[in-house]
């Protein structure tokens, strides 16, 4: 009974030195993982968060090509997916399904977590916060939306560019795994305002690139203010209705109803895909120009601080001799867009372990378009 007694007791104070570190949102995280079987964040996990909807209309579903499911993956192929955990594999040629393959019990209906794909969502409701008007400038001073940044040091010369960019100078350390740094206090605690506003600036925006989450949840905080409405309402407005989108989506959000802006939209691999075909179409939908043009050129364009391999939101590969470039989550999450073939190639799955070789890139990326393309040409 003693030894009780002081067991409850040394938890009580562990609790409250965490409480008074701002080190709570780790029983969140406990919660959210472990006591749910997994040893990390998922992409089964949309549903232990509070989250904002984001809305389809009337959904236009895939056409699919003559050859749809006929051509059977190769072994070397079908190997590397299994080993990383995959629950998708979606290809579509000229803007119909060709191929489409489910594993691990996720089908055409399962809602994914996109993880940071979801920061070239982010990008494209500030080009159409531009393109409205509704943000001057893309050159726009962070401080024009945040007063307080004005006497925040470096962070007063901080742009929207500089944000979508990832050479924003802010202190953050992309670190998935050590749970006492920013993305976990952003991903499980309660508040994005104290876990992204609250970190300092190590170096003058627009001198490096540095890939960081917090660098698209401040983006994301701009472009909320300038559209005054939620960003799941705005992106369901702008583009997923439009779109045509097959199913409704979710974006996990903090306390306040704040989406996760670098991560977290929980949605079907068929309309992830259709994400990419978007911009293989320069930004239409029939005949209806969703996203303007030059601010797309933007977006997959290499920036020179990056070494070429990061645009605004997208990663970029003209390093292979199949150019493509794609949004990229955690995990393995990918849309794949190679304009040579008109393809868009999408993986969702769940694998900590993808080896990064490829100055930075996953190196699957450029197996899947190296193959696929192979396969379906």
């Amino acid at each position: 009974m003693i030894l009780l007694v002081y067991f409850l007791t040394f938890i009580v104070i562990v609790a409250a030195l965490f409480y008074l570190l701002g080190y709570d949102y780790l029983f969140n995280g406990i919660s959210k993982t472990y006591f749910k079987g997994k040893s990390s964040a998922n992409i089964d996990d949309g549903k232990f968060f509070t989250h904002n909807i984001i809305k389809t209309g009337s959904s236009m579903p895939w056409d699919k090509t003559p050859e749809y499911n006929n051509t059977e993956l190769p072994k070397h192929i079908v190997e590397d997916l299994a080993h990383s955990r995959t629950a998708s594999f979606i290809v579509a040629k000229n803007g119909k399904l060709v191929h489409e393959q489910y594993w691990n019990g996720y089908d055409q209906h399962s809602k994914t977590n996109s993880f940071s794909m979801a920061k070239a969502i982010t990008v494209m409701l500030l080009g159409k916060a531009i393109e409205e008007g509704k943000i001057k400038s893309i050159d726009d001073k962070f401080s024009d939306y945040f007063e307080e940044f004005n006497d925040n040091g470096l962070a007063k010369n901080l742009t929207l560019r500089n944000l979508a960019q990832m050479e924003s100078g802010l202190d953050w350390h992309e670190d998935y795994k050590n749970p006492f740094l920013p993305n976990a206090k952003a991903y499980y605690g309660r508040s994005l305002i104290k876990a992204t506003f609250s970190r300092k600036f190590k170096s003058n925006p627009g001198e490096r690139f540095e890939y960081q989450s917090g660098s698209t949840q401040l983006l994301g905080f701009a472009v909320r203010k300038a559209v005054d409405q939620t960003l799941a309402g705005y992106l369901s407005e702008k583009f997923w209705a439009p779109m045509g989108m097959e199913h409704h989506a979710t974006w996990s959000t903090d306390d306040s109803g704040m989406e996760k802006t670098y991560c977290c939209i929980h949605a079907t691999a068929r309309d992830f895909a259709r994400l990419g075909q978007l911009f293989l179409n320069d930004g239409k939908t029939g005949d209806h120009q969703l996203l303007n043009l030059d601010f797309i050129k933007q977006m997959r364009t290499q920036t020179e601080k990056s070494k070429e391999i990061y645009g605004m939101g997208f990663w970029i590969n003209h390093d292979n001799p199949i150019k493509h470039y794609y949004f990229l989550g955690l995990q393995g999450q990918y849309i794949i867009m190679v304009p040579e073939h008109n393809m868009v190639i999408v993986r969702t799955g769940s694998y900590n372990n993808l080896p990064k070789n490829d100055r930075g890139r996953p190196d699957q990326v450029k197996f899947l378009v190296n193959e696929t393309v192979k396969l379906f040409k």
